[in-house]
């Protein structure tokens, strides 16, 4: 882990602690246009950690309900028309009202679709901060990627190796797209077009279960709504949060357990995560050296 004086530095001027505290004490509420394979996962996640989620992707209904939520994470895991113009019209709305929007663009790199969705939301609507894997990364950046559908490629995997590089692409893609970037894997860089940080949290049991990213990018509409005005710093405390809890989640195991009570056990680190635990076991560096 970074020492206290490191950490410090990276985190200012909002703490980890602090913006945890914030979701818990202001209750949030999130509106996640997300897929329907995790969508049940992506509410309790948000209520774990202390935060109010609302599910809806009917276009005559998306307006009102955006209009109420302190931001809208937009997941593009199970796409069909309906959905897209739901996005659409929930983008434009949350774009005018100025309130985060969360992209996570899932398969991105896959299909057409899923490429030319994710970039038609980032071009044309007030994306704030965007979530994925770094082969998606590297779709909605136009650079070479392998895709294995909704998983990162194992070329593109991010290792202590290939960090720096890794951390300066991170850098690119905010500064052309104004937006905080979360690249998530085994690990996590966050980045926004000055600087870039190195998240070691979290376990291997999380690729286990599907749902992890979207768990994290639905907290993280959480984090952003409660620590707008430091944005870089909320989403680093999202990802950080997200893989303390799957480290708890993963000490819990027992010879009995599998993948379904690691799911179980990951939404119950959330909930009974505190302030002073994400201080003491997050582990963040920067990742550019």
């Amino acid at each position: 882990m970074a020492d206290s004086a490191e950490q410090a530095s990276l985190m200012e001027p909002l703490a980890l602690s602090r913006c945890l505290e914030q979701v818990r004490k202001t209750t949030p509420l999130v509106h996640c246009i997300t897929n329907y394979v995790t969508v049940n996962d992506c509410a309790n996640a948000l209520l774990a950690c202390g935060a109010s989620p609302i599910m809806s992707d009917e276009p005559l209904d998306v307006e009102d309900i955006t209009g109420i939520c302190g931001s809208l994470v937009l997941n593009i895991g199970t796409l069909n028309t309906g959905t897209i113009e739901g996005m659409r019209l929930a983008a434009a709305k949350a774009t005018e009202l100025g309130h985060p929007i969360i992209l996570d663009p899932v398969g991105a790199g896959a299909s057409a679709l899923r490429s030319e969705t994710a970039s038609e939301f980032l071009d044309g609507y007030g994306i704030t901060v965007i979530r994925g894997n770094m082969s998606e990364m590297k779709a909605l950046a136009g650079a070479s990627a392998s895709t294995r559908g909704v998983d990162v490629a194992p070329e593109d995997v991010v290792t202590e190796e290939n960090l720096a590089a890794s951390s300066a692409f991170a850098k690119r893609v905010a500064a052309r797209t104004g937006a905080v970037v979360a690249i998530t894997g085994a690990i996590d860089i966050v980045a926004d077009e000055a600087r870039a940080v190195a998240i070691r949290n979290g376990s291997p049991l999380m690729a286990s279960i599907t749902g992890s990213g979207c768990m994290l990018s639905a907290i993280t509409g959480a984090f952003a709504a409660a620590g707008q005005d430091h944005l870089r710093d909320a989403v680093i405390s999202a990802v950080a949060a997200m893989g303390v809890a799957g480290e708890v989640a993963a000490h819990r195991m027992g010879p009995a357990d599998g993948n379904g009570s690691f799911r179980t056990y990951l939404l119950d680190g959330l909930f009974k995560l505190d302030g002073a635990m994400l201080e003491t076991h997050a582990n963040i560096a920067s990742g550019e050296e």
